[in-house]
């Protein structure tokens, strides 16, 4: 049996195509929370947490591929022709290889602070720190992030990643998100591009002006793949765009979607 991803949906009787929003890599829906309840005043938004994070399905799989096919699913266990996506870091790479692949279900598309390019590893000290908390021992929030605070030193990011603690039904506190799996496949997501193709809906790609992830030589690799792209740049703000500065990504998002450019 196919398992549909987990989501948490807004606005859900209003009208008009559906966005649905993906979060990057250690991440899940409730990164999104904001953003959620004010565009579902406009239209059905659909948070989704992806395979291996959040609520949704763990499984040995992790590619931009079996991301796509997520969501493809997720779209026809709702009865959704044509959606709007939107999806950041790894939520990115998953949209855009969705586009690629299924381009005629695609409404219109907003890349949120990552290209189509090969990365290189650059998660190894947070995995490092995830895989070092040992759940027989560390039984308080406090002391997990006392344990990852010795690989981490950016106070924010062992607080988004703690977002992900939950306690087990046996009284022990777990991640979320399957580590494992993201551990092992990690190559699989992030040093890969996504595969070759051409998707000519109209894109939005959204960089943080403190953000390295989107540099001006990517530009023509994105036109290749995205030929009707227009790239703005959020200021104030670093990968975690929606966060750093909501007012203004908000602002260009509404735009974008509602018709008008964000330019």
């Amino acid at each position: 049996m196919n398992q549909i991803l987990h989501s948490k949906i807004y606005g859900e009787e209003k009208s008009g195509s559906p966005l649905l929003v993906f979060h990057g890599l250690f991440g899940m829906l409730d990164n999104w929370g904001s953003f959620g309840k004010e565009f579902g005043e406009i239209m059905p938004v659909h948070l989704m947490d992806l395979r291996n994070h959040g609520r949704s399905f763990h499984s040995e799989e992790m590619s931009h591929d079996v991301m796509a096919e997520d969501i493809l699913r997720y779209m026809e266990h709702h009865g959704m022709q044509k959606a709007h996506l939107l999806g950041h870091s790894l939520g990115g790479k998953a949209v855009m290889q969705f586009a690629i692949n299924y381009p005629e279900k695609v409404d219109k598309l907003i890349v949120v602070d990552i290209g189509p390019k090969a990365y290189p590893p650059h998660h190894q000290g947070i995995i490092k720190a995830l895989e070092s908390v040992d759940f027989e021992t560390a039984t308080s929030r406090s002391e997990v992030e006392e344990v990852m605070s010795q690989f981490i030193k950016e106070r924010f990011v062992i607080q988004f990643l703690t977002k992900n603690l939950y306690w087990t039904d046996d009284k022990k506190l777990a991640w979320r998100f399957n580590l494992k799996t993201l551990s092992e496949k990690y190559e699989d997501f992030v040093s890969n591009a996504i595969k070759p193709g051409v998707y000519e809906g109209e894109t939005l790609f959204v960089s943080g002006a403190k953000s390295n992830y989107i540099l001006p030589e990517d530009e023509s690799q994105i036109r290749q793949q995205f030929p009707n792209f227009q790239l703005v740049t959020i200021p104030n703000a670093g990968h975690w765009v929606q966060a750093e500065n909501p007012t203004d990504f908000n602002r260009v998002a509404e735009e974008f979607l509602l018709g008008s450019s964000p330019l």
